[in-house]
């Protein structure tokens, strides 16, 4: 079939959108379908682009104020004439906010099924940058999901929240994770030597650095005797976190076999962040055979199976957070059954199975629209 994946966030960006989409067209492609991509344009573009396996349609776009690493779609006619000069099958809307609500409109005018994937806790960011707005977040993803064929959750927990804010025709599609790069096999004592000289436990944060995330919730964790707190990524937050942790070690944003060297060679992965739709750095934690200690709240549910393959603690509790890393780090045998469980519950989430269950939602929105009866 012929997909037009519109995306708010393509590589070299470095987020859950920008991952997704890039997997969903390498796996696209790699079946035989023909895909074109269209995104805000980036730095360095032209150079990420030569990576992706299909022609990507660049619109115009400017950085968010405070937060540079994050651009924000212009309003363009590319979207439009993508989709027309494609003579696209089925549109697939990653996220949709600002390009994706153009290109809904342009599928809806040409006639084309538009799938709209829900990634992004727009009434959680609401919430952390403004203090309120939660409320028109969510009518502002309702009136956006609601032109769809079908919106696709992310996790049950996205699910509800769908569905309990009136947005119809919702599915369920996880994310997979590539458990060949993300392997305990990459643990690498070279850098455990270097992250931890004294043989500290290793605890990693893995993620974006900024409000949303709450990194600041290690702060406990990094008082703990013995303990040494890792943080990967970036974002407008690292100045304050510096502060905020003492005795961090900051590398950056790392990708690729280097990132799944650092995932590989921690003993303990937290993740903070209590608006997660899903939580891609929880599964590859996993993969990674990590223990992890997660939010129950959001994507997390499905993936942490408390007492199993980590701990799920109460949202937004600093003192919860260390409390699970102490638990853990007191009992290292704990920690590796944790581990060879989790790489276990995610060796067949690979993208290629969640992949396929993408082309069957597909193939089950254009069979609809085939037994509606013309007007």
């Amino acid at each position: 079939m012929r997909v037009v994946i519109v995306t708010e966030s393509f590589p070299p960006d470095v987020n859950g959108v920008a991952h997704c989409a890039l997997q969903t067209v390498r796996h696209l492609v790699g079946r035989g379908h023909d895909c074109v991509v269209v995104a805000p344009a980036a730095s360095a573009a032209d150079e990420a682009d030569g990576y992706a396996p299909c022609r990507v349609v660049r619109t115009p776009s400017l950085p968010l104020p405070g937060y540079p690493q994050v651009r924000v779609a212009l309003p363009s006619r590319r979207v439009a004439a993508a989709i027309a000069e494609h003579r696209a099958d089925l549109v697939h809307l990653a996220g949709p906010f600002v390009l994706g609500v153009r290109g809904m409109a342009a599928a809806a005018r040409l006639g084309v099924p538009a799938v709209a994937v829900y990634q992004t806790d727009l009434a959680g960011y609401a919430r952390t940058y403004m203090g309120a707005g939660e409320a028109a977040a969510w009518r502002r993803i309702r009136s956006v999901h609601a032109a769809a064929d079908l919106t696709l959750a992310p996790s049950s927990a996205a699910l509800r929240d769908l569905e309990a804010h009136g947005v119809p025709r919702v599915g369920l599609w996880p994310r997979g994770v590539d458990t060949v790069r993300f392997r305990p096999g990459r643990r690498d004592e070279t850098l455990r030597r270097a992250l931890a000289p004294n043989g500290e436990l290793i605890v990693g944060y893995v993620g974006r650095l900024a409000p949303e995330k709450q990194v600041e919730l290690l702060s406990g964790t990094c008082a703990l005797d013995g303990v040494r707190v890792v943080v990967v990524g970036d974002g407008p937050s690292r100045p304050g976190l510096e502060r905020t942790l003492p005795g961090a070690v900051f590398l950056g944003r790392r990708t690729g076999d280097e990132l799944a060297r650092v995932f590989a060679s921690l003993d303990v992965f937290v993740h903070t962040g209590p608006f997660e739709t899903f939580c891609q750095t929880v599964q590859e934690a996993m993969a990674s055979g990590v223990p992890v200690v997660a939010p129950a709240a959001g994507g997390p549910l499905d993936l942490v199976a408390h007492g199993r393959t980590g701990l799920l603690v109460p949202p937004r509790d600093a003192a919860a957070v260390r409390d699970a890393v102490w638990s853990l780090s007191a009992d290292p045998r704990l920690r590796g059954a944790y581990g060879a469980a989790g790489r276990a519950a995610v060796e067949g989430r690979t993208w290629a199975a969640v992949g396929d269950r993408l082309i069957g939602h597909y193939t089950d929105v254009l069979a609809s629209r085939k037994a509606v009866p013309a007007a």
